[in-house]
């Protein structure tokens, strides 16, 4: 394949400003197309070798911008600029180019040595170029912007005044002492995110211009930025330079026509509630929202089916306290900005639920504990846990177990029994043995038939000395020295378990078949098998019956 080779430049313009060779290079136009990159050699007057200059190909990297008020002059700020090259010892200096944004000329070109430069600026914005060069090519430039000085301070303090004619012209006025010291002027205006429209002049007998002829007309419901800067060079209005040539009067905002807003504030929210109050707090409305100055804030709230209520604020507060609210009720809320225009979009909200909440909670708060304490005490009673019962726990002596096993042979086929009959009959229990029986009643009020009043016994007429003294008595002895008095109710939740105890015989020695039988009669034969029959209806869980049978009571 062949190669097309290029030739020599057409021409070779070689420069030696001071420390520096620039050589400047041009070839055919048929050949240019061929060439990337090129590269240059030069030797010393008498020299037999040669020097090949590298081609800068990366640019310059800002480090750190900083821009502070400059104190000695007023309308002025120091901009401060610092950077660095990637690749050492291949640069000779830097070039910075720097401009107005609004596109004035002139374009001010400087060189330094150091990567770092200083200007004193007005309040516009600018545009910075920074290349590095050798004596063989300059690389590519970093562009920087230095954004205008918003100053908020001074923003519409009245200095500066603006009159709108119509879409092509408008008027500007300041101060007259200015006319004393500058004739010099230069109007910036412009729509915040677009570019910027200027125009120079010169006036010293009028404070005021009247700016006609428009290149861009004004557009409505757009708000527009304009600055005067003052320049103290009485020769010329144009810069012939731009570092420290001029500095900034004022600055202002105006709108041609103006709008009501298009939308309402936003992010609307509610803080430090009480029971009748709350502070209402909301978003400023988007400043492309507003077509035109905002005047004030209209909160509009009312009852239902009541007069309606509006309180108008400043606009710069996005609070209001909203006070002598009642309790509970129900209040429509209407938020909504207003210009010169007239008023803008509402927006609607309720604060009914916060109020009524909170009041809620409160009485929550307040009486919620002994409420909750006293239903739960009602609809769940505390079950005691039979770990915990005595009734149980006493349960130790062989007497007492023996028994508990011959009840629970016991079968009840019919609770409410009609008849009974003794199978058994043991020996005749001694006239005292009724007033030995505690008073009992059973458990079932269906049954008052079978409730029994017994008179307490004499504790004190059995003694010790006789139940050893007697063997035939042991039985009947040991049955007494149970019955022991006692009151009507039992204090723990297991009631057959405690009656149990105390009807059951306190250390039974040996077998029941081995005691003597006693005869009773038939009245207090009556008496004890009510009481059995009484131990089985509270022992048992089965639920009663309708069975005529007989029961039968071993």
């Amino acid at each position: 394949m062949k190669r097309d080779r290029c030739g020599p430049p057409n021409e070779v313009l070689p420069t030696r400003p001071p420390g520096v060779l620039q050589v400047n290079v041009t070839w055919l136009l048929e050949d240019v197309k061929n060439i990337n990159k090129f590269s240059v050699r030069y030797k010393v007057l008498g020299s037999h070798s040669w020097n090949e200059l590298p081609e800068l190909i990366t640019q310059p990297i800002i480090v750190s911008s900083k821009y502070i008020k400059f104190t000695q002059q007023t309308g002025c700020r120091l901009i401060s600029i610092t950077w660095k090259f990637p690749v050492k010892d291949l640069y000779d200096g830097y070039r910075v180019t720097i401009w107005k944004e609004s596109g004035e000329p002139p374009q001010e070109q400087m060189t330094t040595s150091e990567p770092e430069i200083k200007l004193i600026l007005s309040y516009s914005a600018y545009h910075l170029s920074i290349s590095a060069y050798n004596n063989a090519s300059v690389s590519p430039a970093v562009t920087h912007i230095i954004p205008q000085h918003e100053d908020t301070n001074n923003l519409g303090d009245g200095r500066l005044n603006v009159t709108v004619h119509n879409s092509t012209a408008f008027t500007i006025y300041w101060r007259s002492d200015q006319l004393r010291m500058y004739v010099c002027y230069v109007v910036e205006w412009m729509i915040k995110g677009h570019s910027t429209w200027y125009r120079s002049f010169f006036e010293d007998t009028n404070a005021s211009k009247t700016l006609s002829s428009l290149s861009e007309h004004l557009e409505p419901y757009k708000r527009y930025r304009v600055t005067l800067h003052l320049r103290p060079n009485k020769n010329t209005c144009n810069m012939k330079h731009i570092n420290n040539s001029e500095s900034t009067y004022g600055t202002t905002e105006f709108y041609h026509i103006e709008g009501s807003p298009v939308s309402a504030p936003t992010n609307i929210s509610f803080h430090n509630k009480t029971v009748n109050s709350v502070v209402l707090q909301w978003s400023h409305i988007r400043d492309e929202d507003l077509r035109g100055f905002l005047l004030g804030y209209i909160i509009y709230y009312n009852e239902k089916h009541y007069s309606e209520t509006n309180i108008t604020v400043d606009p710069g507060v996005t609070s209001f306290h909203m006070e002598t609210l009642k309790s509970g009720t129900f209040y429509q809320v209407q938020i909504s900005g207003f210009t010169s225009a007239g008023e803008g979009i509402r927006i609607h909200f309720s604060i009914s639920g916060a109020i009524t909440v909170f009041a809620v909670v409160a009485c929550l708060l307040i009486f919620g504990s002994p409420v909750i304490k006293r239903a739960k005490a009602i609809l769940w009673p505390s079950v005691p846990n039979p770990g915990h019962s005595n009734a149980v726990q006493k349960i130790e002596s062989p007497g007492q177990l023996e028994l508990l096993e011959v009840l629970a042979t016991l079968k009840v086929e019919e609770w409410d029994t009609k008849s009974f009959q003794i199978l058994d009959r043991e020996a005749m229990i001694p006239p005292h043995t009724s007033s030995m029986l505690p008073l009992l009643r059973t458990c079932e009020e269906d049954n008052p038939e079978m409730t029994h009043t017994l008179n307490e016994r004499d504790t004190d007429s059995v003694t010790e000395d006789n139940l050893h003294d007697d063997p035939a008595d042991t039985s009947l002895d040991t049955q007494s020295t149970h019955f022991q008095s006692s009151p009507l109710t039992f204090a723990g939740g297991y009631t057959t378990m405690e009656m149990f105890q105390q009807l059951a015989p306190q250390g039974m020695a040996a077998d029941s078949s081995n005691t003597p039988r006693i005869e009773s009669t038939p009245e207090e034969s009556t008496v004890l098998k009510s009481m059995r029959l009484d131990y089985v209806r509270q022992f048992s869980t089965s639920p009663p019956s309708d069975s005529e049978h007989m029961s039968t009571i071993l």
